[in-house]
């Protein structure tokens, strides 16, 4: 067989393999994440090994990285693509990112109504500019995280008047079954918010909302 005819049944071979291991990485089931670093990551937990594994993308290139936790997991993607992973919070205490992105209009992080938030954030938030909308990255005191995010919107509803309605979650119909402080707990919270800001505009009270979910819920 000549080198010619060799080599391009490699380069056949090859491209089959690579296209494979791009539709695995594709059907790892969770969720992607902003993480503010121009990377986007998913974790999943294998019921089998109990590894987690965690794939970064940042639009050019991905990379899967497998440990015992989703922080773990997600810490060596990030080092993979050449920047510093976090560790998790400390006990009691809780990481997320708050975004005010109202229905139906676009603020954008300029926009004068923040110059306050930007002044005096809620201890252990910064302000940043999340896809061009106003946000606050924040760790915050908390038993579970929701606990925590409560909180957070309400100090910043009573001092600065505002509702932040998202937590930065991009694909609401994804599902993460991680406890009540992982990516699925974000997603829950994300459609709370959602809902507490969207219902009032239709004429449902906040005590509406909650009635519904506890005659739906049981």
């Amino acid at each position: 067989m000549s080198e010619a005819v060799e080599a391009a049944e490699f380069g056949f071979e090859l491209g089959w393999k690579l296209h494979a291991l791009e539709a695995a990485l594709v059907g790892v089931s969770g969720g992607w994440k902003r993480t503010g670093l121009g990377l986007s990551v998913r974790v999943r937990r294998d019921g089998g090994s109990g590894l987690w594994t965690a794939v970064g993308d940042d639009g050019s290139r991905r990379a899967a990285r497998s440990a015992d936790t989703a922080d773990g997991a997600t810490a060596l993607v990030h080092e993979a693509f050449g920047s510093v992973g976090q560790p998790p919070p400390p006990p009691g205490r809780q990481r997320f990112t708050l975004v005010h992105c109202p229905v139906g209009e676009h603020a954008g992080f300029d926009d004068p109504r923040y110059e306050g938030l930007k002044a005096g954030p809620p201890q252990g938030c910064v302000a940043e500019d999340v896809g061009g909308y106003f946000g606050l990255r924040c760790e915050r005191p908390g038993a579970r995280l929701l606990d925590a995010v409560a909180e957070t919107c309400r100090e910043v509803r009573a001092e600065h008047g505002l509702l932040m309605s998202d937590l930065g979650i991009e694909k609401l119909g994804e599902w993460s079954q991680d406890g009540t402080d992982g990516w699925g707990a974000e997603i829950v919270g994300q459609l709370l918010l959602m809902a507490a800001e969207r219902g009032p505009k239709l004429g449902y009270s906040a005590d509406d909302l909650v009635r519904f979910l506890r005659t739906a819920a049981g």
